[in-house]
């Protein structure tokens, strides 16, 4: 490993993080444009890259920052990205890590808004994600058994982990697992050491026309009660993107009455078939109730936090693997985060691979990660190609 690929832990500035922002900022552009899939997914893709091909982190290294985001709110693989780009390159890499995950994802998003705004109707995608996702399942595969043999250390850590995925499968919450992990392999260290010792796939719907939104001239309480609601949902925000909806419907649909259940609904969708932050649903959102600039307000405060706990977060981070008992603490978390990527890649491939087209892309895309360096930009093109063909045969 050469001196450039070395990581920097804790964000510690060195003579060459003026270039190594750069590299950052450029490595989670590309990212942000072809992460489809998910949290999951991003997460898999940023091992495969950070990990497997640039060597900037190590397994182990990348597997506490996975665990770590699962202790704040908000979304977990742009923090997780924003976390890894201050490992990088500081307080530079932090900032151009995640505003480069997340700008592709907006301006998609912020498009997609004015076509529902003006047209009515948002353009196909469902021919892409059919030869995407079975793609980035592969991807997601390959890091799983990449982090195995770091994240799961023991026996016992198997068991943790094997729990945690039956639990998921049988519909307990995610925060329950991540907590329940975490907890009982703090209980199992103290036992054994005594404080003392050493240590789916969705396809949009005719949209229905709106016309302009809902503020075409908002007034600066409106713009400042978008931004404070966002800012909010960002800061408290624990879980999937479900839990984004329903608070997304508490707040605009419910309390300010501002959207329909319906146009709710298309923004989840939007957010969840373009690549990058499901959180992006804000930008959507934003652009419904007052145009551009809602938009980027409501990206802007809806991401905010994550930056905020990221850098707060980093110092501890390294702490926590200092000492005995809550490196223990993070092993279980590690085990039980890994475990629910498992799980939310298996119900992914339930919905996904759904023939053998698919299966045959999901098999290849996995040999060839195996045997080759290839990046994955290639495979996320392969599947859309391979998609759109396969949508112009069938119509």
């Amino acid at each position: 490993m050469s001196q450039d690929q070395l990581p920097r832990h804790g964000g510690q500035e060195s003579a060459a993080s003026g270039a190594s922002w750069r590299e950052v900022a450029l490595l989670f552009l590309k990212l942000g444009l072809i992460a489809f899939g998910g949290p999951a997914a991003h997460t898999a893709m940023m091992r495969d890259e950070l990990v497997r091909r640039r060597g900037w982190v190590t397994d182990e290294r990348f597997a506490d920052l996975m665990g770590a985001t699962n202790l704040i709110p908000g979304p977990n693989s742009t923090e997780l990205a924003i976390h890894l780009g201050h490992d990088r390159a500081g307080r530079r890499g932090l900032i151009a890590a995640g505003v480069c995950f997340i700008l592709p994802a907006a301006l998609m998003v912020t498009a997609l808004a004015w076509a529902y705004v003006r047209y009515g109707e948002t353009p196909a995608v469902a021919g892409i994600l059919y030869g995407v996702v079975p793609a980035v399942i592969a991807i997601i595969a390959h890091a799983l058994f990449g982090l195995l043999r770091t994240v799961i250390k023991s026996v016992w850590l198997g068991a943790l982990a094997a729990a945690a995925l039956a639990g998921y499968l049988l519909g307990v919450n995610e925060l329950l697992l991540l907590a329940g992990g975490a907890v009982l392999a703090a209980a199992a260290h103290l036992l054994r050491r005594p404080p003392g010792g050493r240590h789916g796939l969705l396809a949009l719907p005719l949209l229905a026309a709106h016309g302009s939104p809902l503020f075409p001239d908002p007034t600066g309480a409106q713009l400042a009660q978008l931004f404070a609601t966002m800012l909010k949902i960002g800061a408290v925000l624990y879980g999937s993107g479900y839990v984004l909806l329903a608070f997304l419907r508490g707040d605009f649909v419910e309390r300010l009455g501002w959207i329909t259940q319906q146009q709710l609904v298309d923004a989840i969708s939007i957010g969840q078939v373009t690549p990058g932050p499901v959180f992006t649903t804000a930008t959507f959102l934003g652009y419904l109730v007052a145009g551009p600039i809602g938009a980027f307000l409501a990206t802007v405060a809806i991401f905010l936090p994550s930056f905020v706990f990221v850098g707060l977060l980093t110092r501890l981070t390294d702490a926590l693997r200092s000492r005995a008992w809550t490196a223990a603490v993070l092993d279980g978390l590690n085990a039980a985060a890994l475990a629910l990527m498992a799980g939310v890649s298996y119900q992914l491939a339930r919905t996904s691979l759904v023939d053998p087209l698919t299966l045959a892309i999901a098999a290849v895309t996995l040999l060839l990660l195996w045997r080759t360096r290839l990046n994955n930009a290639w495979y996320v093109a392969a599947g859309a190609a391979i998609g759109l063909v396969h949508t112009l045969v069938v119509a």
